[in-house]
């Protein structure tokens, strides 16, 4: 990064962190940190970064963000601009960081990388880079959303000339390690943990290409347009690179362009079903075609994954167990599903618990919010 690049930058972080005490208060307001680097001063440079950047800036502003754009960022560079994005990021409804460069796991941490660092040892990234985790609080108070987009995941040439400090430390892998965002906060890697992503021959990666395609279209729930961009990028590179998200939000419907127009919105919810029903389901209940089948999902806890067994049955009955069963008790009973929204209530394991929110269906898969949050079932064979 040139003087003018530096001045220039320090400036608008400086602007945007002044701005936080008297605009905190203000609904709807919308922040975005971009960060391009390319230029790397001690490894080979990429040359995507400062492109996607730029094009993912130009986005989000015209989605409604006061965005701060640094590219070729050096440490001192993103320090201040995440420092200054966390002030401004309180009591906003939403506040986003993205980052296109090198990102890399180290002994469980994963750090962004800037273009002045130089990762002899591993203990200097502590140092020389950004860790993740500090990213991921800066976007975390926000009153809808925080966001954080790491195109970061690519070959990296730090880890090859990495000196480890301890024998019996874990050497870099590839890759960002996987993260378990808290709260409000959704953490989209361009390729899955422990793999890399591409950056690509045309000006854009394929990640940013497919984030460029899908985040303005209007009435597409965030959690569903990062599912667009995963298949876009998936057909990209031929399935290849696989983008993910981290993280999981509430019931509550997000929308980054704009919600669906008017009369497309899903119905209200049906009333909730009595208390007593007779072993008999009533005729009234319906269930949405498309949703008739054995659904499952990966449940993550603190004795590994469990699997998730949802059976839902055209008559309006549905039967569920887990996979260990300690993990979730087995239950049956009634259900309604259509028009986008679904309810149940158990007759049987949990007698009096009911639970209700909201569908879409793509294909094999099943997008359900609920009590529990928003999950993606997948269309079992059983």
């Amino acid at each position: 990064m040139n003087r003018r690049e530096f001045v220039s930058g320090l400036t608008a972080a400086t602007a945007l962190a002044g701005v936080a005490s008297t605009a905190a208060a203000a609904e709807g307001r919308r922040v975005a940190l971009v960060i391009g680097n390319g230029a790397y001063r001690n490894v080979p440079a990429l040359t995507n970064p400062p492109n996607d950047a730029s094009d993912i800036a130009a986005a989000l502003k015209r989605l409604g963000f006061t965005v701060f754009l640094a590219t070729n960022a050096g440490f001192d560079d993103m320090r201040r601009g995440l420092i200054a994005l966390g002030r401004d990021a309180a009591g906003a409804d939403m506040a986003a960081v993205y980052f296109a460069g090198h990102g890399m796991e180290i002994n469980g941490e994963n750090w962004l990388i800037p273009v002045d660092a130089d990762l002899k040892r591993d203990t200097d990234a502590a140092n020389e880079a950004i860790n993740l985790q500090s990213v991921m609080l800066q976007v975390s108070n926000t009153t809808s959303l925080g966001l954080v987009i790491l195109d970061a995941c690519r070959n990296n040439p730090f880890a090859a000339r990495m000196n480890r400090s301890i024998a019996t430390r874990a050497a870099p892998t590839s890759g960002l390690g996987r993260i378990e965002p808290v709260g409000n906060v959704l953490v989209a890697y361009a390729a899955r943990d422990g793999t890399t992503a591409l950056d690509g021959d045309a000006r854009n990666s394929p990640f940013a290409a497919a984030l460029l395609r899908n985040i303005e279209v209007s009435g597409v729930e965030v959690t569903f347009m990062f599912r667009n961009v995963r298949d876009d990028v998936m057909e990209a590179t031929r399935n290849e690179q696989q983008p993910f998200v981290y993280g999981s939000l509430s019931r509550k419907a997000i929308y980054l362009a704009g919600r669906p127009a008017a009369g497309s919105e899903p119905a209200a919810p049906p009333s909730p079903l009595p208390a007593v029903v007779s072993p008999a389901p009533p005729q009234t209940l319906t269930i949405d075609p498309a949703l008739v089948g054995t659904w499952e999902i990966m449940v993550p806890s603190g004795r590994g994954q469990s699997r998730w067994i949802w059976q839902i049955m055209g008559d309006g009955t549905y039967r569920f167990h887990a996979e260990p069963q300690r993990s979730a008790r087995p239950h049956e009973g009634t259900m309604t599903a259509t028009n986008g929204r679904w309810s149940l209530h158990a007759t049987r394991g949990l007698s009096g618990y009911s639970d209700g929110g909201a569908y879409e269906i793509h294909d094999a898969l099943a997008v359900i919010t609920g009590k529990l949050g928003t999950g993606a079932w997948k269309r079992s064979a059983e």
